[in-house]
């Protein structure tokens, strides 16, 4: 006996089917997992950084930018592509320091590396890393770096292809800086943060669920002392200039 199928389920049998494959072929969204590196150095070493899971090209792609976000942010690695040389090469440094000075008393040089992700949609990620380096001296040095990746290749975003970069939009930035540090109210000029020159956007710029955060590294604004220089934007206030979200 032939079974015949309603004409009537035809469209939500195939509207089904339709849904399914749908489903399935969308791109699945990166996940990500924090990672240290364990092992016995001499000096105080620490790396807990986030990596993406997985063997898709994406996830290989990411692993890859941000191992080398973390080395361009260090000192003295330009030739380096892997991040254990980058530590096994610190921790020699540091031994071999010790045995051209003997005599001496020596701190113990600190490297630390720390990543954090921000913010990630369907299109963009932003990772946060801090690094701090210590070789003696009066003080150490730490840095912070944002990484903005297409969530959809794990390619590196630029600025602009982050924000429409018009005078309107550097007008709104130096609106919500001078607000962040109070500058209004006290009648700081401008100048006077960035060295005699007029107002400048920073290197790191990244997106928080709060909205665009902007982000001055020690020495970009004003002296050592003023440390990290930070404000955001909100997503309200900013929406007309992004271009990913």
């Amino acid at each position: 006996m032939i079974r015949r199928v309603s004409l009537f389920r035809l469209p939500t049998l195939l509207l089904g089917l339709i849904f399914a494959f749908s489903c399935s072929s969308e791109p699945k969204s990166i996940s990500f997992e924090n990672n240290s590196y364990e092992n016995h150095y001499e000096a105080d070493i620490s790396v807990s950084i986030d990596e993406a899971i997985g063997n898709s090209e994406i996830s290989k792609v990411i692993n890859f930018k941000i191992n080398e976000a973390i080395i361009s942010t260090l000192s003295d690695v330009t030739k380096k592509t892997s991040l254990e040389s980058v530590l096994e090469d610190f921790d020699s440094e540091f031994v071999d320091f010790k045995k051209q000075y003997p005599e001496a008393s020596h701190p113990a040089w600190e490297l630390h590396i720390e990543t954090e992700k921000v913010y990630q949609s369907d299109k963009i990620i932003t990772l946060s890393i801090n690094t701090y380096e210590f070789k003696g001296g009066a003080h150490g040095n730490d840095k912070i770096k944002f990484l903005n990746l297409n969530a959809k290749t794990g390619d590196i975003f630029s600025f602009n292809d982050i924000v429409e970069n018009s005078e309107s939009f550097k007008t709104l930035a130096e609106d919500y800086f001078l607000k962040s540090i109070g500058a209004n109210n006290e009648g700081g000029k401008i100048e006077d943060y960035f060295f005699g020159k007029s107002f400048q956007l920073p290197e790191n710029i990244g997106l928080s669920e709060d909205g665009l955060v902007f982000l001055y590294n020690v020495y970009e604004v004003a002296s050592y002392n003023q440390g990290y220089t930070e404000f955001v934007i909100p997503f309200d206030a900013i929406e007309s200039y992004l271009k990913v979200k």
